[in-house]
């Protein structure tokens, strides 16, 4: 709805990972080349770690469109909330080897004919596993015999782990000493500076067809931005793309701090349930209980008058859709 009233050429806030929207900050850049340095090396395990939504996936996009894809074949697995077989299994599949009634024994050496033929074609394997932090120790053992497969003294196959904080507590433990061993290279993703959030909200912006100037972004509505989120990318994305649909329904083009703190609590408050109500003592001394009746009013009140500015603009946000999709449907009509 938006991008067509700022005249934009797509949406800058998307949640899904777009390496078009890959902005360099200081921590993305040391992370890449880390990643390019351990592809670098051709064997053992690449270790990219950080919070939910800190940018991983989109990391990941951003250094496959770099590398030359004719040298390498890559089989991505999302899934790891499985048995150590099931991880084997999917692996496989990933590079074209799957056959669910086969014996482990069998699927193994069909592995090691297709790693074969990779090679043969001048291609590396590498296999990028997401959500690490969710592997059992068998499956993450399972990783590590694959990356034991070697032909004329070459490794056959490198493997990305990618995970949140707690998969590095798990790689710290003792059962993990093998796989540590073969770690080349490991980065902790962490979150945008208060500056780096500006520039990464002006360059999705940017990247869609904005100028500048619709809507307009004061200083506060950046400041206000980087503190409820923290400078995590994909909080971002969630809280400006409810900016920009404000922006529209209240006929803004100016993006202020209290709009981003409304929009925020809106956040808060459909996602977490609504507001939690405070459990309140109960007061005997009638000028205190009073003083408390006066003050719970009050606050009553204000509570009311943000609810019923929260539907009026949701209200505003469903009126607006069905005149779209009612002139949508009328244009279509002969």
């Amino acid at each position: 709805m938006y991008e067509t009233h700022y005249g934009f050429t797509g949406l800058p806030f998307q949640l899904t990972p777009d390496a078009r929207f890959f902005y360099g900050s200081g921590g993305h850049r040391r992370a890449i080349a880390h990643l390019t340095f351990g592809l670098a090396q051709g064997e053992g395990f690449i270790i990219l770690t950080g919070e939910v939504g800190a940018g991983k996936s989109l990391l990941i996009e951003r250094l496959m469109a770099q590398i030359d894809r004719g040298t390498y074949s890559v089989a991505h697995v999302n899934t790891t909330r499985v048995s150590g077989d099931d991880l084997f299994r999917l692996s496989l599949a990933g590079f074209g080897v799957n056959d669910a009634a086969a014996a482990k024994a069998t699927l193994l050496l069909r592995f090691e004919e297709a790693l074969h033929d990779h090679r043969v074609a001048g291609r590396r394997c590498l296999l990028i596993v997401d959500e690490a932090q969710n592997l059992s120790l068998a499956a993450l053992e399972e990783l590590r015999m694959l990356s034991n497969l070697v032909e004329g003294g070459q490794p056959s196959l490198q493997t990305i782990l990618m995970g949140q904080p707690q998969f590095r507590r798990m790689l710290a433990s003792s059962e993990m000493e093998q796989l540590r061993q073969r770690v080349l290279s490991s980065y902790h993703l962490g979150p945008l500076t208060r500056a780096e959030t500006r520039a990464y909200i002006e360059h999705r912006l940017t990247t869609v067809g904005w100028h500048g100037d619709n809507p307009a972004w004061q200083d506060t509505a950046y400041t206000a931005v980087y503190d409820h989120t923290s400078g995590i990318p994909r909080r971002i994305n969630r809280l400006c793309g409810r900016m920009l649909v404000y922006g529209v329904l209240e006929q803004q083009n100016t993006i202020t701090g209290s709009m981003v703190g409304s929009a925020a609590k809106e956040l808060e408050d459909d996602l977490g349930g609504g507001p939690v109500e405070q459990i309140r003592e109960p007061r005997h001394d009638s000028s205190e209980l009073l003083e408390g009746r006066s003050a719970e009013i009050a606050e009553l009140r204000s509570r009311v008058d943000e609810l019923e500015r929260q539907m009026t603009r949701r209200e505003k946000m469903f009126q607006r859709l069905i005149d779209m999709f009612g002139a949508g449907s009328s244009a279509g009509k002969p």
